[in-house]
């Protein structure tokens, strides 16, 4: 142990007594660290972004959204019958009952695979209490919508049986919404006017965390601003755009301004399968079941909304996969130019190496001196690496507006390949360096 600390104390001179080569020899591990770890940290960022948006829209979810088709609008791939032919022809809109609650009661009875069903009504509207007033958005829905968007309460319970089926005058209310009307007292219990039908306050959500570029990526409202109500309670209390009245059946025409009103029911319905396997058949059966029931129409979308982000994290994975090797490609060279100076390092010290070895030092002791300033010259760089590598991704943070995250691993990982290039590059030389014959090396001027 005293021989190997005696060569390792060597090795730290001969690098001290040469700290403008020593920086530049570890200049191509610095800059090889720095891009690994900002490299990790830009995939690692994009990796969690995916799974705070996963968070967002939940797991094994399908998405069926209402579409309200324009003027000439059929959809696609709709049906060619020859009444929605005739019906364009004449201007009128070809007839669909929309999206509906028995669209969902039709799901759950065809479907064996549903874990949760959640209909969604969005109705914009005034929120009045105290003397305050502002606009917001009363969501019609169930309990199953709470569960698939992993939203919990911090206050109060859930709607009760006889809330969802008896049209009961209750509601949740956000965050926002308490901070606005409540800041001061409980809300649990008070009573707040929607529109025009007054609501009991049963609960209020946890406030939910989410940047404005997330919500807007995914197509989701801010939960923490909205009241929720029980789905059956928005189409009797404030409004049922399935309804239709004579004077709606006159109206039907394309050139018609009420003819562009949302005639949908539902504005969403989210629909949770039980393995994630299932999601593109199911989200195909859907499809087909709600084709059917709306005469061929295609006023719907149906979108599987896991399938898109584990597309675009396979294509994330592959652009971090790219510039690993890029950066990769660094600590390559850097090792490179580590053995390249080394072996420099070794023709204009063969004197030193010759008075060594008459001194008594073995092949080992001078293999092991050389090595030593191979690694403590790698490492060298991997430290100040490691530094500009943290500072870079902060940078490319605030800068480009890229989220970066980054991780212990990303640092001990790039701390070790640091070391390992120096051990690898350092070997040649240094067994180079204890090849020598001693005779010879003493008579090198």
């Amino acid at each position: 142990m005293q021989r190997i600390l005696f060569n390792f104390l060597l090795a730290i001179e001969g690098v001290v007594s040469n700290t403008l080569r020593a920086i530049l020899t570890a200049l191509g591990i610095i800059f090889g660290v720095a891009a690994v770890i900002a490299m990790l940290a830009i995939g690692n960022g994009a990796k969690q972004s995916i799974l705070d948006q996963m968070k967002l829209i939940g797991t094994n979810n399908i998405v069926i959204k209402s579409v309200v088709l324009k003027e000439g609008e059929e959809g696609e791939e709709t049906a060619n019958t020859d009444q929605s032919s005739n019906n364009s022809e004449n201007g009128k809109r070809p007839w669909s009952p929309g999206l509906t609650l028995q669209d969902v009661l039709s799901f759950e009875k065809v479907l064996p695979n549903i874990d949760h069903i959640s209909p969604e009504i969005v109705l914009p509207t005034n929120l009045i209490q105290f003397g305050k007033t502002r606009k917001a958005k009363v969501i019609g829905v169930n309990n199953s919508f709470f569960e698939l968007n992993n939203l919990s309460l911090a206050a109060g319970n859930l709607f009760h049986h006889k809330h969802l089926e008896g049209g009961k005058p209750v509601c949740i209310i956000g965050q926002n919404v308490r901070k606005r009307f409540f800041p001061e007292t409980d809300p649990l219990g008070q009573y707040i006017k929607c529109g025009k039908a007054w609501m009991k306050i049963i609960g209020v959500l946890e406030k939910r965390n989410a940047s404005k570029e997330s919500l807007e990526n995914l197509g989701i409202r801010d939960y923490n601003s909205d009241v929720y109500i029980p789905i059956k309670t928005a189409l009797l209390r404030i409004k049922n755009r399935a309804r239709v009245t004579s004077s709606d059946i006159k109206s039907n025409q394309w050139d018609d301004d009420e003819s562009e009103d949302n005639y949908h029911q539902l504005d969403k319905v989210v629909v949770r399968v039980t393995h994630s396997d299932q999601l593109k058949v199911t989200a195909e059966v859907i499809a087909k079941i709600l084709k059917r029931r709306h005469k061929g129409l295609i006023d719907f979308e149906v979108e599987v909304p896991e399938l898109l982000l584990e597309q675009q994290q396979k294509t994330q994975d592959m652009f971090n996969l790219v510039l690993a090797a890029i950066a990769g490609i660094s600590l390559l060279v850097g090792g490179i130019g580590i053995m390249n100076i080394m072996l420099a390092s070794v023709l204009e010290r063969i004197k030193e190496i010759g008075v060594r070895r008459s001194l008594g030092a073995t092949m080992t002791d001078i293999q092991l001196q050389f090595l030593f300033e191979a690694v403590f010259i790698s490492l060298l760089g991997g430290l100040i690496g490691i530094g500009l590598g943290v500072l870079s991704a902060n940078f490319i943070a605030s800068r480009a507006d890229i989220p970066t995250v980054v991780s212990a691993a990303s640092i001990i990982l790039s701390f070790g390949v640091a070391a390992v290039v120096g051990l690898v590059f350092g070997f040649f030389p240094a067994r180079k360096a204890a090849k020598q014959d001693p005779i010879k090396a003493l008579r090198t001027d």
